[in-house]
């Protein structure tokens, strides 16, 4: 826990763990809890805070289901949201975190690990083939605030246990904590460059290795990157923009209708988050089931060989660098069809998903003032047939 900004461990109950990382801004802090009378389960996870409802949030569709694609297939690489201020962009992404179902983890674990295929890097799982008990636990979604150390990030030598037992403990940090999760950074083209190549080399290789105070720890850190931020405010390192697998823009909405009704709608969940978010309960547990079934679906899908030749001609049209590109493409058009329930890829999934991509994936072309976004519409075009 946090006090006073000063990191503490706490011993837990064998039936209780961590809660997640509970967000810095933005949505209200309260809890849900369970009412009196009502028997406790033995293992019971706590109730997540309430967050403005994903299905209430009104327009910025191709935000919206990036968002989910990397929920149903976390390979796709995670999500880059770039826009306005006040564009809804930490709204959704924590919407989404209260949309995901739980995820099985082993008990007293501090990475989470899956018992049925525990991390070989896991130092609490390895070798422990027997005796495993687990409980449903919150997919975490982890702030990674801009202020942050690289000992809070990465993990260091737990100081209360050093000085009042003399003993040599690692605690962990907020990559551990993210693993099977998301790490979310907001303001991302402001974080520290040290910090920067830390999550690049973490995301490569999704294990985290900390050599320090006498301390030689690996760790499973295996996390969607899902970052945010305002263009005005700085570009973002090529590097750091390439691990991204989808990049989205968002805008101020423009037509008067729809600000109204996101006012309108933000006003009722600040006048009463609980009542406002019942009215969306079902609208989200649809939601939640439509991802759950396209979790199960999305190993049957097979990519068309038609399907991906139009996404490697497509990529050579618009001169992507490697082939990062295709295989992002290929892997967003699936997980697509297997949200919207289709039995095969085709090529208006494609049409659907290149934007997001493609277009921070383009060389710049001095002789083309158009912006990425235009010139992989316009290659779609040629390429895909409007």
């Amino acid at each position: 826990m946090i006090v006073n900004g000063t990191t503490r461990t706490a011993s837990l109950p064998s039936h209780a763990h961590p809660r997640p990382e509970s967000p810095e801004r933005g949505a209200s802090q309260g809890i849900l809890r369970r009412p009196r009378g009502d028997p406790e389960p033995s293992i019971m996870a706590p109730a997540p805070p309430i967050t403005f409802p994903f299905s209430a949030i009104v327009g910025q569709d191709e935000m919206r289901r990036a968002l989910m694609i990397a929920a149903v297939d976390p390979s796709v690489g995670g999500v880059l949201v770039f826009g306005d201020r006040g564009t809804g962009k930490s709204t959704a992404i924590r919407g989404l975190a209260a949309l995901l179902p739980p995820m099985k983890a082993v008990i007293g674990c501090p990475y989470s690990c899956d018992p049925a295929k525990p991390a070989g890097e896991c130092p609490h799982c390895s070798g422990r083939a027997e005796g495993r008990r687990s409980h449903l636990a919150p997919v975490p979604v982890v702030d990674l605030p801009l202020g942050a150390t690289e000992d809070r990030v990465v993990g260091a030598l737990d100081l209360e246990r050093a000085l009042t037992r003399g003993e040599k403990a690692f605690e962990p940090g907020l990559l551990a904590r993210a693993n099977r999760g998301f790490l979310y950074i907001d303001e991302v083209n402001l974080l520290d460059d040290h910090l920067v190549d830390l999550l690049l080399d973490v995301a490569a290789s999704g294990i985290n290795t900390v050599e320090r105070e006498g301390l030689s720890i690996r760790h499973p850190a295996k996390f969607v990157l899902v970052g945010s931020g305002n263009p005005e405010e700085g570009e973002l390192r090529p590097q750091l923009l390439d691990r991204f697998g989808l990049a989205v823009e968002v805008t101020t909405p423009t037509d008067l209708p729809t600000r109204i009704d996101v006012v309108r709608r933000r006003d009722a969940y600040e006048r009463d988050p609980a009542g406002f978010c019942a009215a969306y309960a079902k609208a989200d547990r649809a939601l939640q089931k439509r991802l759950t079934a396209a979790r199960a679906r999305l190993p049957t899908l097979d990519m068309p060989d038609a399907t991906l030749e139009a996404a490697a001609r497509l990529c050579l049209a618009l001169g992507t660098d490697g082939l990062r590109g295709e295989l992002t493409l290929m892997r967003t058009a699936r997980a697509l069809a297997a949200y919207e329930g289709a039995d095969t890829v085709g090529i208006d999934h494609l049409r659907q998903v290149a934007p997001s991509a493609l277009r921070h994936r383009l060389r710049r072309n001095p002789l083309d003032e158009s912006g990425s976004t235009a010139r992989v519409a316009r290659a779609v075009t040629e390429v895909l047939g409007s």
